[in-house]
């Protein structure tokens, strides 16, 4: 997506998020908090864990590394609730502002309000902050820390903004506006993890083929319409945002016989060859790649490998999967 097509009313770390720029760094899964819609899965929720993108790390030089993969211009700091790690957040975001320069653009989400000593340790490292109150304080949300804590860091050089689920009550924040450079409403998404609260709030999704969940456009509406109003919706993380994500990673990390698909995906052929590797070869076309895999199987391209007559090997399929040995999507036996 070219940049001079994105909505004007973005944050910078949101316009890099659209184009798929921004690492994702999962800085710890623990939470002193207990919102009833935390979509945290059991690998990661209250536990301190690290990942970048959706590899498990455990340095800031993985970190880095994961970044390169992927050409990263930003990298977007969640958890969890990062601010309980903030020494690790300052080591993490420092050692990335080194590596890829200070124009490298840093956000991160924190649902506490920050106190002025956890400002003035992020100063250098982080750009851009995201509170998000929980939907309980929202009613009293000009009378609660968070105003203080957006004041404080305007004062002290960041973009401020809120970032909250689309729950009924946002029209409660239309004081604040005036306070903060961006609000972003994302999408109410079911979610494994909070599938029991959702149900017990009597909750249920559009339809059976999306997450999103029924009624949350609405809410969002008592908001979304203002000039600093950003409406993120599920279709759009899971269509564009992670896409063009993939598509950043596949371009760096794919095999010469890989195929990238237009969602990002990678496709190769797979097959058991059955001790006829020699012959196989001779039907690959010149200069064509291979690889044969510990398990014995080869991994060619999959156009290639539907030419190779049936009488010389064994088993095969065509597997799309994410870049980077990522998830598999489908596998399709030939």
């Amino acid at each position: 997506m070219a940049k001079d097509k994105l909505p004007r009313n973005l944050s910078d770390g949101c316009k890099l998020c659209y184009i798929g720029a921004k690492l994702v760094l999962f800085i710890t899964g623990r939470c002193d908090r207990d919102c009833w819609y935390c979509p945290l899965s059991e690998e990661r929720k209250d536990l301190d864990v690290i990942y970048a993108n959706d590899k498990k790390i455990t340095t800031p030089e993985e970190a880095i590394e994961e970044g390169e993969i992927m050409d990263a211009l930003g990298t977007g700091v969640t958890g969890g609730e990062p601010l309980l790690e903030i020494e690790r957040v300052v080591e993490f975001c420092s050692a990335l502002k080194n590596h890829f320069g200070k124009d490298h653009q840093i956000h991160l989400y924190t649902g506490k309000a920050p106190t002025e000593e956890d400002l003035a340790a992020l100063i250098g490292c982080v750009d851009e902050i995201r509170m998000h109150p929980p939907h309980e304080m929202w009613k009293d949300i000009m009378t609660s820390p968070y105003v203080k804590s957006i004041k404080d860091a305007k004062r002290m050089g960041f973009s401020v903004g809120i970032e909250v689920p689309s729950l009924p009550g946002l029209r409660y924040f239309f004081p604040l506006l005036d306070l903060v450079d961006f609000f972003n409403v994302n999408q109410l998404e079911w979610g494994d993890a909070c599938a029991e609260n959702m149900r017990a709030r009597k909750l249920e999704t559009e339809s059976p083929l999306c997450n999103a969940i029924k009624g949350s456009t609405k809410w969002a509406g008592e908001i979304n319409g203002h000039p600093k109003v950003h409406y993120c919706t599920s279709t759009f993380k899971d269509s564009v945002q992670l896409r063009e994500r993939l598509k950043r990673i596949a371009k760096n990390t794919a095999r010469p016989f890989d195929m990238i698909t237009d969602d990002g995906t990678i496709m190769y052929g797979s097959m058991d060859p059955k001790g006829d590797l020699e012959m196989i070869i001779t039907f690959l076309r010149a200069g064509s790649y291979y690889e044969e895999m510990e398990d014995g199987t080869i991994e060619l391209d999959w156009q290639q490998m539907r030419k190779i007559p049936r009488k010389y090997g064994g088993e095969r399929k065509i597997i799309e999967r994410y870049p980077n040995d990522g998830m598999i999507v489908e596998v399709m036996p030939q």
